[in-house]
């Protein structure tokens, strides 16, 4: 190989380039088998692949004075995530999968949001829907850079994690999430966050319509919906769009 050839890119898409030549052939990552059991089949799946995909463990959804709190919500539930993600990854990090935070993190004078999703959050047009400030703290519903959209402060972001904001249920429309993953190599997807029948549910949906692997954790996955919400979208998934597992049993296939 020459040695004057230089890394353009981010791995595996990556060309190799001086001032003569190009290298397009993309050397692969090398290979981080596991074989890791679901409620339906036993997967045999490669790690250098695989991203973790959190969704909106935010303020506005887990924190006592959130958005979902101040409306009525027992956001206790949506908390349920919190401990099996503070082990799962920093586990995952260790063996380089990448953490993808994907956030409502809406422009805050809200010209991307139509009134059919202003109306979702507030129906009567007289409450606090998105971009209005919270009463307690006065920050912005679900609007990028406030404390109502930050994560909790439990879970970390670290550096080498990913950041994508979404502006609707699916954290792949209008969004470079797609481009991201693809850019990375990644075609298994692991889920986590809330609430599963909604964000979660519409995220991991799109992802399979997309041509991803889809494997939702079922004890990192929550929701603030009545329990046949949880049960419809646990049935749908294994039924429909990927499979289900435990954290525990990923980190055992991990170590």
């Amino acid at each position: 190989m020459n040695q004057s050839l230089r890394s353009l890119g981010i791995p595996p898409n990556a060309w190799l380039v001086d001032a003569e030549t190009a290298d397009l052939t993309r050397p692969p990552l090398i290979p981080r088998p596991i074989i890791l059991p679901t409620d339906t089949k036993q997967l045999r799946l490669d790690l250098a692949k695989a991203a973790m995909v959190v969704i909106d463990m935010q303020n506005d959804f887990c924190h006592p004075d959130g958005w979902l709190a101040h409306i009525g919500v027992d956001i206790m539930p949506a908390r349920d995530p919190i401990k099996p993600l503070k082990q799962l990854l920093p586990e995952l990090r260790s063996v380089d999968v990448p953490i993808v935070w994907v956030n409502w993190g809406n422009r805050p004078d809200l010209l991307n949001i139509s009134p059919a999703l202003r109306h979702v959050y507030n129906p009567t047009g007289a409450g606090i829907g998105l971009g209005d400030p919270l009463p307690k703290n006065h920050a912005p519903v679900l609007t990028k850079g406030s404390w109502a959209a930050a994560v909790v402060d439990e879970l970390t972001i670290e550096p080498t994690d990913i950041q994508v904001d979404k502006y609707r249920m699916s954290g792949f429309w209008d969004t470079p999430l797609d481009s991201i993953l693809r850019n990375l190599g990644k075609t298994t997807l692991f889920f986590a966050g809330v609430n599963a029948d909604q964000c979660v549910m519409t995220t991991l949906q799109d992802a399979n319509f997309l041509g991803y692997d889809c494997i939702l954790i079922r004890d990192c996955t929550a929701t603030t919906s009545p329990d046949y919400c949880l049960q419809a979208t646990f049935y749908n998934v294994n039924q429909c769009f990927g499979f289900i597992t435990e954290s525990q049993a990923l980190l055992t296939a991990i170590q």
